[in-house]
């Protein structure tokens, strides 16, 4: 999956695409955890919430229809720190994070 691939599949606007700083070392650092981060930030375009509960995505699923509220999702894998991918209310920007960071 490319960026361009996300963009044309996606639910909603994503804005513009930015990391936090640890997300940024860590895909430096492993490949494994920087394709869970696309693979993630695909999922979440898509509107595949994640390892949320019900609540949560219901709250999305809401954020979506509405339009005027940020969508949170959040991703675990195996071995591979959680992170958590967050579009802004206004759709301006999407940012990956990890949760000790939010």
């Amino acid at each position: 999956m490319t960026m361009q691939n996300i963009s044309k599949v996606s639910l909603f606007p994503l804005g513009q695409l930015v990391m936090s700083r640890g997300v940024a070392d860590q895909v430096a650092e492993d490949s494994d955890f920087a394709l869970f981060c696309l693979r993630s930030l695909g999922r979440h375009a898509k509107g595949d919430w994640g390892d949320l509960g019900a609540d949560d995505k219901k709250e999305n699923n809401f954020a979506l229809k509405e339009g005027n509220l940020r969508i949170f999702s959040a991703y675990e894998q195996k071995d591979l720190p959680k992170i958590y991918v967050i579009t802004e209310a206004d759709r301006s920007s999407t940012c990956t994070l990890l949760p000790s960071e939010y």
